[in-house]
């Protein structure tokens, strides 16, 4: 669930976060403690060579490091986590390289055999329906911020 949080996180540019305090952090044993996190809280790790990224507090499988960076407590709603497991089945089922979802054509035929689909995003700007941000855009748009300039 980390990961594709993370991949939502930045395709909205919106970590939900509500506190960011700057560290010098030591993770060991996949670890580490914080008095300002939650059991069950999902957090932000950035500036780290190993664990960018958001994690669920308390994490037990990072990569051991020391470094300097920032930890985001977040906030997530659970409309979003809720968002989230559609969109990892979503890949579970047609995110692979062989699915038809994924195919660069929008029809073929042969012999008595033909198909079509939407078109991919193109001049007209409509959501690509052959990636998840295309096919979830409608239910991603409510939480999009913009970046920072």
């Amino acid at each position: 669930m980390e990961k594709i949080l993370t991949e939502i996180c930045e395709e909205i540019n919106n970590y939900f976060w509500r506190t960011k305090r700057k560290v010098k952090l030591t993770i060991s044993g996949g670890t580490f403690t914080a008095d300002f996190l939650q059991e069950g809280q999902y957090f932000r790790i950035k500036n780290s060579i190993f664990n960018e990224g958001v994690h669920k507090y308390p994490a037990t499988d990072l990569i051991d490091e020391k470094f300097e960076g920032e930890i985001w407590s977040m906030a997530v709603p659970q409309a979003v986590i809720d968002l989230a497991s559609d969109i990892a089945a979503w890949q579970e089922k047609y995110g692979n390289v062989d699915s038809p979802a994924m195919s660069p054509y929008t029809s073929e035929s042969y012999s008595n055999y033909s198909y079509a689909k939407n078109a991919s995003s193109g001049s007209n700007g409509e959501a690509d329906s052959n990636s998840w941000q295309g096919v979830f855009a409608s239910r991603l748009n409510k939480w999009r911020r913009l970046p920072n300039l």
